[in-house]
């Protein structure tokens, strides 16, 4: 009997040796990190690992927007790390305590959309010294697809401080999120990377004016341009979506249970209610979902409604209605949640077409 129990007690100290010796050894700290957009494109990014009750925590920093990755797998040499609100995952390879490599997976574009992604260890990353920078700070009107039937306007907001720079564009259908990056001399560049997108914007100031290019992961690339203008305003957001004529607003789509819902229904009779048309895959309604949240919170009392219509990356109404039911636990939502369809602008076009 005493002889099993040395056993069992060796067998147990052994598999905790061993657990623990599958952790990889990782150099805590900034990270440089870079996705392979293309041969001669690369979309810069910060990255720190760090240890809580010795627990790795891997953050991804865009600007003032932290990310921090869930940990699907780590073992020795091997990193799966998954953003938190998008079907996105990092699959790393550990080659040395400084150096990791791998690829971003972004399954909502794709199960062979990937992107070539590398980790180097800050300390060791060598910086050639940058040349004096020139000023990009302030407010520009921008224009992206220039000269083409299809360009659109937006205003470039920027804050440099020396050689280092954030800020984003305003378009009058969202932003292009936290964008940060250097300037050197008379050349600009500007990424974010949040596990949806991965914007990355070069740019060169001649004379007065910025010249550039804007890839978006690896699948799009058009160029902008850009002139200092402190007095110019996109169109007013509330002159661009209006009821036509006196058309009345309703529509008829499935909840999440493929239930009929109708609006408007006597169950929302005499309450005000937010009509919020958004995707799971979208940073920018993730944002508006988070203030929806506060409102409702603030409001609930007071009868407040939000009706939240998802129109999903994928080819099946289950497809569409497990990413919007994953979301609403995440995020704890109490809102009538809705399936839209594909993510597609028509079909959301074609179920409102009250709205101009």
């Amino acid at each position: 009997m005493f002889n099993f129990l040395r056993c069992c007690f060796f067998f147990l100290i052994t598999l905790h040796v061993t657990g623990q010796n599958c952790l990889p050894r990782l150099k805590k700290g900034s990270w440089s990190g870079n996705l392979q957009l293309n041969e001669n494109s690369r979309l810069p990014f910060k990255f720190v690992i760090a240890k809580q009750n010795k627990t790795f925590v891997f953050t991804i920093f865009n600007g003032e927007e932290k990310i921090t990755l869930i940990q699907d797998q780590i073992t020795k040499d091997s990193l799966k790390l998954s953003f938190p609100l998008f079907n996105s995952t990092l699959f790393l390879n550990i080659k040395s305590n400084s150096l990791i490599s791998g690829y971003w997976q972004n399954l909502n574009k794709g199960v062979n959309y990937k992107i070539p992604c590398d980790l180097t260890s800050f300390s060791k990353t060598s910086h050639s010294s940058p040349l004096d920078p020139v000023n990009f700070g302030g407010k520009w009107e921008s224009t992206f697809e220039p000269n083409t039937v299809d360009a659109y306007k937006a205003i470039g907001l920027f804050n440099q401080n020396k050689s280092s720079i954030n800020g984003t564009f305003l378009t009058e259908t969202g932003d292009y999120r936290f964008l940060s990056g250097e300037v050197n001399g008379n050349t600009l560049l500007l990424s974010c990377f949040d596990g949806s997108h991965a914007f990355l914007f070069t740019g060169k100031m001649q004379n007065d004016s910025i010249y550039g290019s804007f890839f978006s992961g690896k699948h799009w690339e058009t160029t902008w341009e850009a002139r200092k203008n402190e007095t110019f305003q996109l169109t007013n957001p509330d002159s661009l979506t209006f009821l036509v004529d006196t058309t009345k607003f309703h529509f008829e789509l499935k909840d999440l249970q493929g239930n009929k819902f109708t609006f408007p229904n006597d169950r929302l009779e005499g309450k005000i209610t937010i009509i919020q048309i958004m995707g799971t895959w979208c940073p920018n309604c993730m944002d508006e979902t988070r203030y929806f949240k506060e409102l409702k919170n603030k409001y609930r009392d007071q009868g407040l409604e939000i009706i939240s219509i998802g129109y999903e990356v994928g080819d099946s109404f289950e497809e569409h209605s497990t990413k919007i039911a994953s979301l609403q636990k995440r995020l704890d939502l109490d809102f009538i949640f809705l399936v839209g369809g594909g993510a597609n602008k028509d079909l959301a076009s074609e179920h409102f077409k009250m709205l101009s």
